[in-house]
């Protein structure tokens, strides 16, 4: 049985070829053989989070765990809620604004307060997946007015009396909490939920190198002490880990260094690029070795970005620093 799916993962994007071209060995790198020193403050980490302590105190105590300047989480997870809570490292902590935005998924007890036949459960269930209005919590970072959410799927696991398991995929900013409040005063019952935990965010899943604190400290410990970068290589992902989900575009070397100077990018840079891109989509700019540069706005789609000349995405943030690759005057 397929899965399901979170929007980004429905999408089977090819290769379109504007320009052949070769990257050169002489600049840049696979982002996989990046230097331990720089995925420290360049990367993400894909941290287990325990019931306790808030998003925020995770970023702190990742942040004093590698002895860096700064970290930033991907998304606020209640402090009783567990699960993938990315963090960003360093010079990384940009992309934050990337996965805050990507679809979630979780996993959740919801006890309702009255026997409730399981076909109705199943039904009503149903009637919550796709375009719901959903008024924030009293406690939350918003303000309180209804707004339109969308859930992708809600899959009821198990029902065992009163308690429902449940899998929700649904878009950045929905209240899972809330969600569970509303099927129980839909059923007529009430119902709360009693335990959640966040399976996926964006591209990062419990798949994807999740780690716990102690496992993060303990690799941090062998690679200062012993000089053992194995496990920390394995703990800390490539930043470029965290735009696997969006579009991407990648551009010849003699266009990287503009970029990086924060020049928009016009269609002559392109090498090549994905398919299905569309007019306003974020798209993720890399070079040919798969590093990524920046991401922004496209202004063009992929069969547009195909032609002589155009202006093709407009820079939101740069992450390459300038002069990574060469300078040439007449790029683009």
């Amino acid at each position: 049985m397929q899965k399901d799916l979170l929007p980004f993962e429905k999408i089977k994007r090819k290769i379109l070829v504007r320009k052949k071209s070769v990257s050169s060995s002489k600049f840049g790198c696979d982002p996989n053989n990046r230097p331990i020193k720089e995925l420290i403050n360049y990367g993400v980490v894909n941290i287990d989070k325990p019931a306790g302590p808030t998003s925020h105190q995770i970023s702190a105590y990742v942040q004093k765990i590698l002895d860096i300047s700064k970290a930033g989480h991907s998304g606020t997870l209640d402090p009783g809620v567990t699960g993938v809570l990315p963090i960003a490292l360093g010079r990384a902590t940009k992309i934050v604004q990337i996965l805050l935005k990507a679809g979630k998924e979780y996993v959740g007890l919801m006890h309702i307060h009255k026997e409730i036949p399981e076909h109705e459960i199943y039904n009503i269930c149903n009637e919550f997946v796709g375009k719901i209005m959903q008024m924030p919590p009293i406690k939350s970072s918003v303000k309180r007015q209804l707004r339109p959410r969308q859930v992708y799927y809600f899959d009821i696991v198990e029902i065992n009396g009163k308690d429902v398991l449940f899998r929700v995929g649904c878009e950045a900013g929905t209240y899972i909490r809330k969600l569970v409040h509303d099927i129980g005063q839909k059923l007529g019952s009430g119902a709360h939920m009693v335990e959640l935990r966040r399976t996926r965010a964006g591209p990062f899943n419990e798949s994807t190198n999740l780690v716990t604190l102690q496992d993060l400290t303990d690799a941090f410990y062998y690679y200062k002490e012993e000089g053992n970068k194995k496990y920390l290589k394995y703990c800390i992902q490539p930043v470029e880990k965290a735009v696997e989900h969006l579009p991407k575009i990648y551009v010849l070397d003699s266009a990287v260094d503009s970029l990086c100077h924060g020049a928009n990018l016009n269609v002559p840079g392109i090498s090549n690029l994905e398919s299905g891109i569309t007019l306003g989509d974020i798209v993720a700019v890399m070079t040919l070795k798969g590093e990524l540069i920046c991401y922004g706005t496209a202004k063009l789609d992929s069969d547009e970005m195909l032609a002589e000349k155009g202006f093709a995405v407009k820079i939101e943030k740069v992450f390459m620093l300038p002069e990574t690759y060469p300078r040439i005057e007449k790029n683009q």
